[in-house]
């Protein structure tokens, strides 16, 4: 239980802007997944880095626990409070600092969540490309090292986090990185804290790399015979070197439940939904090329469009995958992992995860990145079957045992939070240790989010 003398004085300079109501306490204690609730002991929201810093310093004097919270849509437990603690709320420090676009870049504050940032940028021809479907904060983006959609074109969050402004676990703020685009300077402690899951310290500051919006932007969306045929389809696109900016893949479950959700049609198989940004003449040669590509594998129902509409219709239902899932099935929750293999044993993969949860009787669609080798699995658990979660947990480990095996990882975007710390010695080894020295010189006491991705000490 945090201690008294610590509330006292957070409050002193947060007032009303340190929380202890339960309905805020349980927001910040729960999950977009299966995890029961873990509530913090009080919620601070800062304005500033300087209240961040004096909230650390506070919390490093009563070794009371600090965990940043953006928009709560992580599913690995990420922004939890198991040891209890304060959680800090970014929500307030949500402004976009300044645009540069003769340099492509932009600085914002934690809170900023990506479809605010493409609001402010509309004016400026550019745009922030990484999309993991929710509308999540770029704090958390990066302290996830979040994907999503778009990263086989414009890559993940290691590739668009320029510099960062940082509050460590003793109260002191570093910059890390800079404005330029490439440096052989040391260390790269960017690299470091983006995918630490605020382990290492709380971001107040995030500088990004901005891209062109695309001239003309084609999407489509064709079914096939097999799951094979589909990632065969795709690694001859990514092979012939197509401007693909999208290229996903759902599975007959997946068509079927948005069949149900959004009044489609979809023949119950598995289907590619693609995107392509370009030239409005390379647009359509590679939507063209794609279309032979997909006809050698057997695909069948080509519908393709380059009207806006169409594409937001085609992309909300794909985001809108996990609640239309929810949807079809009422009270239940959702275990959903992700992991990552090779683009060329992803169909071996799927195959195997697709057998797998159909003999057990689970509700359990699959989609994902695969122009990347990424795919998730939503496996439906009943909340007052015990049994359902056990056999949930037990499907995601063969999954992510299968992906190591398979020369893969246990995530490639949803991070390992609480839920996969124990796959990370067999995927890393001795690295794993040296993660845990990192964790230990920089945050002694343990207070920063503990309890999630490095080894306790």
């Amino acid at each position: 239980m945090t201690a008294i003398q610590t509330l006292d004085a957070l409050s002193s300079f947060l007032g009303q802007r340190l929380s202890r109501s339960k309905s805020d306490l349980d927001l910040h204690g729960r999950s977009e997944s299966y995890f029961p609730l873990m509530p913090p002991d009080a919620v601070a929201y800062p304005e500033t880095t300087q209240e961040v810093q004096r909230i650390v310093e506070i919390c490093a004097r009563d070794a009371v626990p600090v965990i940043g919270w953006g928009t709560g849509t992580s599913l690995e437990g990420h922004a939890q409070a198991p040891q209890g603690g304060i959680s800090v709320d970014f929500s307030r420090m949500n402004r976009v600092l300044s645009i540069r676009p003769g340099d492509m870049d932009v600085t914002v504050q934690p809170g900023v969540t990506r479809e605010q940032l493409n609001t402010e940028l509309r004016a400026t021809g550019l745009m922030f490309p990484v999309d993991p479907g929710a509308n999540a904060s770029l704090g958390g983006m990066a302290a996830t090292r979040a994907s999503g959609t778009t990263a086989v074109r414009y890559g993940t969050m290691r590739d668009n986090v320029l510099g960062l402004e940082v509050v460590l676990a003793d109260g002191r703020v570093i910059r890390t990185g800079s404005r330029a685009r490439k440096s052989s300077a040391g260390f790269d402690l960017t690299g470091l804290i983006v995918g630490s899951e605020g382990t290492l310290g709380l971001m107040t500051e995030l500088t990004l790399r901005l891209h062109g919006i695309p001239e003309a932007t084609s999407a489509g969306v064709c079914a096939f015979g097999s799951v094979e045929d589909a990632v065969n389809a795709v690694i001859d696109t990514v092979q012939m070197g197509l401007q693909v900016a999208r290229i996903e893949l759902v599975d007959a479950a997946t068509a079927r439940v948005f069949n149900g959700y959004a009044d489609t049609s979809f023949p119950e198989a598995p289907h590619l939904m693609l995107e392509f940004h370009g030239s409005p003449a390379s647009v359509a040669e590679d939507a063209e090329r794609f279309g032979e590509i997909a006809a050698d594998h057997g695909a069948t129902g080509f519908d393709w469009s380059a009207l806006e509409e169409d594409r937001r219709a085609l992309w909300t239902m794909r985001h809108n995958a996990h609640y239309a899932v929810l949807a079809q099935h009422p009270g239940h929750r959702a275990l959903v992992t992700d992991i990552c293999v090779p683009v060329s044993r992803l169909a071996e993969a799927i195959v195997a995860t697709r057998a797998d949860i159909d003999e057990t009787g689970l509700a359990g669609p699959i989609l994902g990145h695969v122009g990347d080798g990424n795919f998730h699995a939503i496996l439906l658990i009943d909340p007052d079957s015990p049994s359902d979660q056990d056999t949930a947990m037990a499907l995601s480990h063969r999954m992510v045992e299968r992906a190591l095996d398979l020369g893969g990882t246990a995530t490639g975007e949803h991070g390992i939070g609480m839920g996969k710390l124990g796959y990370m010695a067999r995927e890393h080894g001795a690295g794993w240790e040296v993660m845990g020295d990192i964790k230990r010189a920089l945050d002694p006491l343990n207070i920063m989010n503990p309890g999630k991705l490095v080894r306790q000490a």
